[in-house]
Parts: C-alpha cells; structure tokens; sequence
C-alpha cells in the first residue's frame, strides 16, 4: 500500500518534482532512498487515511525526480497539508535526535510508543515537549506596533512574542512581554488563533490588543528596532506562513472590527 514519505537530511526536505513543475512527497509502497542500517522509520498520524513515515537521510538528494529543499521554504511548493504535515515529522525527528539518554539515569531512551520513549534502565517515559509562545498584534487606532527584532535574519519587522513561562497563562505572558520589551500597556486582550512552528518544536498563539499608554522604550537586549505603523506606510513584514502575518494581514483588511 502506498505511503508518504516525509525525508530529511538535516532541514532540508525531500520533495518530489512532477510533471507539470509543481511539487509534492514521495507516496508509493517503499522508502524512495536507501536505509541505512541505524536509520530510524518513525510512524506519523495519518494523512487523508494514508500511512506516513519519516526519516533523516545522511546526505542531500538532486536528481530528475528528487530535489531537496528547506522546510520554511518548502510551504510556497507544497500543499498546505502536505507542509503541515512535514513539520509534524520534523519534529519527532528533532525529539528523537534530542532524547537519546534518560535525564534521570542517564540509560537509553527506546521508543516506547510512536510518541513516547522509555528509559532502558530506569523506566522514566517522555513525550516530544512543545515550546509555547505567545505573539501579539498590538493597535492604536490605525497604527499597528512592529518591532525588529535582533535574532531576525532579515531587515523585517514583525510582533512583539515570546515564551509562556511556567506558572502563568496565556495572557499574562502576553502582558509580561509587551512590559518588558516595550514598557507600553495594553488593554481588550482578543485571541486569534494559533500555529504548529516547527523551527523546531513550538506553538505559537496570537492575539490583538490595544494600546492603553505609555512610551515605547525598546528592550535593547531583544529588539534593535520598533514603532507605531499605518497600513499604508508598513516596513518589510514575515512572509505569509507565519502567524505573524496572519495577524497583520487580517487587521489591514478588518481593522475597523479588531
């Protein structure tokens, strides 16, 4: 029966080309590559009732059926659900490269289930662990806050995030990081959804807000760069697969109902 197979090498992905130039994943009855004796086949959550595994490979593929190429980059030659599903597999990949040693014992972590492991020597079980974070789409009026960050690899701008720390919800870490990067309050606090990211292991969970007051006085530490923006004067913004996006592109077009 055939399956999709989502293969890595590194972060990069194995796409397969077809005819008409568009891409997808390899789906037939075997692995598309060779398996290395050590190599590991993790079972994924089904795709359309279909069987999916994954894999890392040593090194890169490029031939006249198969090309490889970044998983971010990958989002603008896949199907949506065909790129969701290959974060899901990169990050059971990053799991289990990440979990070889039990943190109590220090014994071998062996897969216990298709998500969990289980400590040889001790019995200690784990699951893959997520890193949640909050992303926030501040507004005044028509201006929206964009800030650059200083870990961004490019010259755009995006929204004030950060991570949930232990002991707090949701919210509050919403409100503790406006605080502390940008010394502003805000007010009206509006959920708008959330996103698997897998670079490498996080959910991101977006809101709105509104400015209350203050000054803006940047966390040099985290952000080099911010202020208040209109819609018609925007700098650089993310690239359309981050919820960072999604939350801008949705105040332009409903800023009057946010």
């Amino acid at each position: 029966m055939k399956k999709y197979w989502f293969v890595f090498n590194n972060t990069d992905l194995l796409l397969e080309k077809n005819s008409d130039g568009s891409y997808t994943i390899p789906f037939q009855e075997y692995p598309p590559t060779e398996i290395g004796k050590d190599t590991t086949i993790h079972d994924i959550t089904p795709l359309e009732s279909y069987e999916v595994k994954t894999y890392r490979i040593d090194g890169p593929i490029i031939n006249d059926k198969f090309e490889m190429c970044n998983l971010r980059a990958s989002y603008h030659k896949l199907p949506q659900p065909l790129y969701l599903k290959a974060g899901k597999c990169e990050e059971i990949l990053y799991w289990d490269s990440n979990t070889k040693f039990c943190g109590v014992c220090g014994g071998h972590m062996k897969l216990n289930t298709d998500i969990s492991k289980k400590c040889e020597k001790c019995g200690k079980e784990i699951w893959p662990q997520l890193a949640t974070a909050i992303i926030v789409l501040i507004h005044k009026n028509d201006q929206v806050l964009l800030v650059h960050a200083n870990n961004f690899k490019g010259n755009y701008y995006g929204l004030v995030a950060g991570f949930v720390e232990t002991g707090e919800t949701l919210e509050q870490a919403v409100v503790r990081e406006v605080t502390e990067e940008t010394s502003l309050k805000i007010k009206n606090l509006k959920y708008f959804g959330s996103q698997p990211w897998p670079y490498p292991c996080g959910l991101m969970i977006g809101f709105y807000a509104e400015y209350e007051s203050g000054e803006i006085k940047l966390q040099r530490s985290e952000l080099g760069a911010g202020g208040w923006f209109t819609m018609d004067n925007l700098p650089p913004i993310p690239e359309k697969l981050s919820i960072a996006r999604k939350l801008i592109d949705n105040w332009i077009e409903n800023h009057d109902k946010i």
